[in-house]
């Protein structure tokens, strides 16, 4: 190198940079340091240097990221190494030196693009390669973009690698548990191929990496489209053919690597909370603050339309309506924290992204990220996408009754409101927070009233304005307000278990100055969670006639033989009453219920050390009239067993319990969790965590 100056080695004190930079999870072989935090290095020469001092006076570094390095767009940069570094762009400062090595701290900028960098030492005409190093967003800089003030909240929505994700419905929320894998080892560079691939089938390039918006839509557009051999392939409600159905999956890195593996082919299936998961996984891996949420009643495909119609014929069933849309049951997507340097300060913080193919008019089908409040304060003018989510969780949904004729008549009294519960996992707690509060007013209240009146001003605008029927936002008017003479009102348990009769409670009132002749039918139907029949289980019609002022009570059972064969993977039911009087008028009203799966239990022994063998119990207890059969149950949890363990159960007999012993090895110290999956003949989701403490050895 230059006229005899040469380098032996360079250390890159992977141990220390990686714990000063909070990434000694993801290596303790290679480093990966955070932008705008310096990182230490020691180049060690293979003679003293003393002897090369007209020569250092020319020495410079370089750092470079990207196939084609360039300092016309920030992708190269050249430094000299000096006495003082400069905190706000690439800079090196001499910390130590002796005759043979110098210690050297090297400065990066709070927006450096984030990436793969080469580290070169220049002397004279010549470069020597120091080494390779990874660059991650810093939620713990001030001046990042990503810059997150709490540390409760940067251990969770960072390096949390435990998550839970909600489902079920509004009144029965359930949790099922997942691993997002981000700090295992070849998930950050499944993370840059996953950019890499993104950016060259839509033509964008590195130097846009300084950006977390950027990198949120180049992500998010990989998640979930098959032309450029997205991470997912989607499936609604059919079957999950050559592929893994989406409640299978446990956690991130078997997706991941099964991309990765297949050359980039979409691995099969993916749902919204498998989307949302993942996107999870990587935008945590990369560095952005990021956490799963949960909407329950959602308004999808509504195309920013603020009214959602549904379809039911005559005997109360639900229509199919591919197409259109319809109301889900839940919807999970994702939000991501940073400053909107390109919006107004008060759209900084948590920003809406949602990975899930959406019916748009216009741009990709992906939506996000869209400032939270935002949302809540109706400007759906701002980007990206806030019109959507707006119209998602502020639609009314008027249901209509189809008669023989093809005839549509409105359903009294049917009107449902959606994002009536929006959740997630809490900080350092696997407790469900409630954060509808972020998204909406408080319904009823007047700050309420000025958002929906200014989002449906800006929909008035934008139709006059417009010469296409098609505008960003729409407004269908619901059906004419017609008398209400009857009240109708359903009541059920809001999730029973498995094996059980479904009891429902009918009142129908008469409010009307005159005797009524009634006709009720009342009826079930298996449903999946995107709002799509799987089919008509059971029903039940009534006669009778009120008088003015009178109720009638009615108390009815869907027994256990009704939906045990059809129950639908996402085990929801919709009970449907419609009630006819003699005058035509109908009316309607829904309620639904999730059927739960047996308990599956974790037990833990008592005290538990590292490195020293143990054993959990996994008890099954099957509480049908059948036996359970070709049990399988797959269980995984980081620290404590290498990747997944498969146990074949056979059968399990009715009324019976039978126990699983699973020896591990503890690994890691500190709170270690596991999961369990139980799949049979009679149950395909059946999913159970625990997470104990393991002490260090």
């Amino acid at each position: 190198m230059g006229q005899g100056l040469g380098i032996k080695k360079c250390d890159f004190k992977v141990t220390m940079n990686n714990n000063n930079h909070h990434t000694e999870e993801i290596s303790t072989e290679r480093l990966i340091v955070r932008r705008g935090q310096p990182f230490t290095i020691t180049v060690c020469f293979s003679a003293p240097i003393h002897n090369y001092l007209r020569q250092l006076k020319r020495i410079l570094l370089i750092v470079q990221t990207g196939s084609h390095p360039s300092k016309a767009d920030g992708t190269q940069t050249e430094f000299p190494i000096s006495s003082l570094g400069d905190q706000k762009q690439w800079s090196a400062a001499l910390e130590e030196q002796d005759p043979c090595f110098w210690t050297i701290s090297v400065n990066t900028p709070a927006n450096a693009p984030i990436g793969q960098y080469a580290l070169l030492l220049h002397a004279s005409k010549s470069d020597h390669l120091l080494g390779n190093f990874t660059l991650l967003f810093n939620p713990w800089c001030q001046d990042d973009e990503v810059f997150l003030a709490n540390e409760a909240q940067r251990q969770e929505y960072i390096l949390n690698q435990d998550g839970v994700i909600y489902w079920g419905t509004e009144n029965a929320v359930l949790a099922q548990p997942w691993d997002f894998s981000q700090f295992e080892e070849d998930i950050v560079d499944i993370c840059f191929t996953l950019l890499d691939v993104g950016e060259r089938h839509q033509d964008k390039d590195h130097t846009q990496r300084k950006n977390p918006v950027y990198i949120c839509r180049t992500v998010a557009a990989m998640l979930n489209c098959d032309e450029f051999r997205g991470i997912l392939t989607e499936c609604g409600t059919r079957q999950y053919f050559n592929g893994t159905p989406p409640s299978k999956w446990l956690g991130s890195g078997p997706i991941l690597r099964q991309w990765i593996a297949s050359h980039c082919k979409p691995v099969r299936y993916g749902q919204c909370w498998v989307f949302a998961a993942v996107m999870c996984s990587v935008l945590r891996c990369l560095g952005i603050p990021t956490r799963v949420v949960t909407g329950f009643t959602w308004a999808h495909n509504t195309n920013s339309s603020l009214s959602v119609d549904e379809y039911y014929d005559e005997d109360g069933t639900l229509l199919t309506q591919d197409k259109n849309a319809r109301v889900w049951t839940f919807h999970v997507w994702n939000e991501c924290w940073m400053a909107r340097a390109d919006l107004l300060p008060e759209y900084s913080g948590w920003q809406a992204l949602d990975a899930t193919c959406q019916e748009k008019s216009k741009g990709p089908s992906f939506c996000g990220p869209a400032p939270v409040q935002a949302i809540k304060e109706g400007d759906t003018e701002a980007d990206y996408d806030v019109c959507y989510f707006f119209a998602a969780i502020n639609a009314k949904c008027q249901v209509w009754i189809q008669k023989t004729d093809h005839t549509l008549k409105p359903a009294l009294g049917s009107t449902k409101y959606t994002g009536n519960n929006i959740s997630t996992k809490s900080v350092d707690s696997e407790r469900c927070e409630d954060i509808t509060h972020n998204y909406k007013y408080p319904e009823g209240s007047f700050q309420e009233k000025v958002v929906l009146d200014k989002a449906y001003t800006k929909i008035k605008k934008l139709e006059a304005t417009s010469s296409s029927s098609k505008t960003q936002f729409s407004f269908i008017p619901t059906a004419l307000e017609e008398p209400v003479n009857l009240f109708i009102h359903l009541q059920l348990r809001n999730s029973m278990l498995r094996g059980q009769d479904v009891p429902l409670s009918i009142e129908v009132f008469n409010h009307s100055g005159g005797e009524k002749a009634t006709h009720l039918l009342v009826g079930a139907q298996s449903l999946h969670y995107n709002g799509a029949p799987v089919t008509q289980l059971w029903k039940e019609e009534f006669h009778f006639t009120l008088r003015s002022n009178e109720a009638n009570n009615l108390q009815v059972f869907v027994p256990y033989s009704q939906y045990r064969e059809e129950l639908g993977q996402d085990h929801l039911l919709r009970l449907t009453a419609i009630l006819k009087d003699e005058d035509s008028y109908i009316y309607f009203a829904q309620e639904e219920i999730i059927i739960c799966d047996p308990p599956l239990t974790i037990e833990f022994p008592e005290n538990m050390v590292q490195y020293q063998p143990s054993t959990a119990k996994i008890g099954l207890l099957n509480p049908l009239t059948e036996p359970l059969e070709k049990c399988v149950i797959v269980v995984a949890g980081r620290g404590l067993i290498y990747r997944q363990r498969k146990y074949k159960l056979g059968s399990v007999q009715p009324k019976s319990i039978q126990q699983l012993q699973i020896p591990f090895t503890p690994t890691q110290d500190g709170p270690r969790r596991l999961t369990a999956h139980l799949t049979c003949l009679q149950i395909q989701n059946l999913k159970t965590y625990k997470t104990t403490n393991i002490a260090t050895a």
